[in-house]
């Protein structure tokens, strides 16, 4: 649950359209097998290494145990990027889904106290929104390129409408504190929670997957792999839009693996529950791979049913399942239950991340790399409590104050580094120990 609730997240409410809209067409199920793949090897050494070494501070321990305290010191702070830096990404986008949710109850909250600081937005009117033919929604909306095409190509001047800058995103750093009280209450209400929130959000996906089948176009998958002639370095300068490297094609289905790959960060938030786990050996592998490969078959089934649906090329917005929704007439009552279940879908994926960097930091500070003050443990709730308040005290300024695309970038660094080093463990201890 723990791992299902931590994957399911940003990447399957607004990744999935942007993967098959830019570069992979219908055939964005195959990079999800491609990305897929690639987690599970990553996956397997996690596994082999939770059940090992059944302590809290996941690739930090791992490393610890294999590579000497130098790497275990940089990886610990690196897993600042991922779970620290993942929860304030994740925290973004809830507010995104949460805006988005009151805006259709006609509740408008104030541009600034939904942004970044700087971030220039522009205000959409139901009116306007209606003239775009479902590419815009009301509400607030950043001031982009995109945004004053589509204004210019319904013959709307951004000049007629209402301007603000952000200030700083408050639902983001309200969700994040929630969180963080919940996580010092305890692990087992903390377990709860997450688990309500996974069966909701997986009902809501799979109510999409069901209902959504019977209104599958097959002329939409055609062709199923989108034709780029040029992707094999022979770009045609007078024809871009033939493509190149990573539009469509093989190539296109590889970029599209790279894209989508954050949607599978989380797996190995799981290793880091292993030492409240009643049966490391036998849990760990199962919780990794087992939430691995239930969440790529949902991943691969969602990606049939929405590109089936509506083209692929339309499905380059925010949220792209709104917009399958939106184009099929009979699907409309499940417009409200996607967002609710995208809202409860995020908050579990900050829960998760959120309860796995202060266990890295509790194993850091066991083992005398940071103060001891790290490792205290509530004498009432049992948590890591300092640790915990203060990545949520950090984790809260962060997602007031930082764009959702620089997070993104950031978490992916982290993660991709903290899979390289767990894989780079396993191998050294296969020569060093092999026992």
């Amino acid at each position: 649950m723990l791992g299902i609730g931590a994957i399911i997240g940003a990447g399957i409410f607004v990744l999935t359209g942007n993967a098959a809209a830019q570069y992979a067409g219908p055939a964005v199920v195959w990079s999800f097998v491609v990305a897929g793949l690639a987690c599970a090897f990553a996956g397997l050494c996690y596994a082999e290494f939770a059940s090992m070494i059944p302590i809290a501070g996941s690739a930090y321990t791992y490393s610890y145990a294999t590579l000497g305290e130098l790497i275990a010191w940089i990886i610990g702070w690196d897993l600042i990027l991922e779970y620290l830096f993942g929860a304030a990404t994740v925290a973004v986008g809830w507010s995104g889904y949460v805006v988005s949710f009151l805006n259709d109850l006609g509740i408008t909250l104030p541009g600034a106290l939904t942004s970044a600081p700087g971030t220039k937005l522009t205000l959409i009117t139901p009116e306007v929104a209606s003239l775009s033919h479902g590419q815009l929604t009301s509400g607030w909306k950043e001031t982009s390129g995109g945004l004053l095409d589509t204004l210019n190509s319904i013959k709307v001047s951004p000049e007629t409408l209402d301007h603000a800058s952000g200030l700083f995103n408050l639902p983001a750093m309200l969700i994040v504190g929630a969180v963080t009280y919940l996580l010092v209450k305890g692990i087992k209400e903390s377990a709860k929670f997450n688990n309500i929130i996974v069966y909701v959000k997986v009902a809501v996906i799979l109510a999409f997957i069901l209902f959504g089948i019977s209104y599958i176009n097959t002329v939409n998958w055609e062709p199923f792999i989108p034709a780029n002639p040029n992707e094999f370095g022979h770009f045609d300068k007078a024809h871009p839009e033939n493509g190149g490297f990573g539009h469509f094609g093989i190539t296109g289905i590889l970029r599209a693996a790279g894209v989508i790959f954050f949607a599978y960060i989380g797996f190995d938030a799981v290793s880091t529950a292993a030492q409240e786990a009643k049966n490391p050996q036998k849990d760990m592998p199962w919780g990794i791979l087992g939430s691995l490969l239930i969440c790529t078959i949902i991943y691969i089934a969602v990606g049939f049913v929405l590109t089936g649906i509506v083209h692929y090329d339309k499905l380059n917005v925010s949220a792209p399942i709104a917009v399958a929704i939106d184009s099929a007439s009979g699907l409309a009552w499940l417009k409200y239950p996607i967002k609710i279940g995208a809202i409860a879908g995020l908050s579990s994926v900050v829960l998760v991340m959120l309860m796995g960097q202060p266990r890295v930091f509790f194993s850091m500070s066991k083992d005398g790399l940071l103060p001891a003050a790290f490792s205290k443990v509530h004498p009432k709730f049992k948590t890591p409590y300092i640790p915990t308040i203060l990545c949520g005290v950090i984790a809260a300024i962060v997602a007031g104050a930082l764009p959702i695309g620089l997070l993104g970038e950031l978490v992916s660094i982290g993660t991709l580094l903290a899979f390289v080093l767990v894989c780079g463990g396993i191998l050294v201890l296969r020569y060093k120990t092999p026992n």
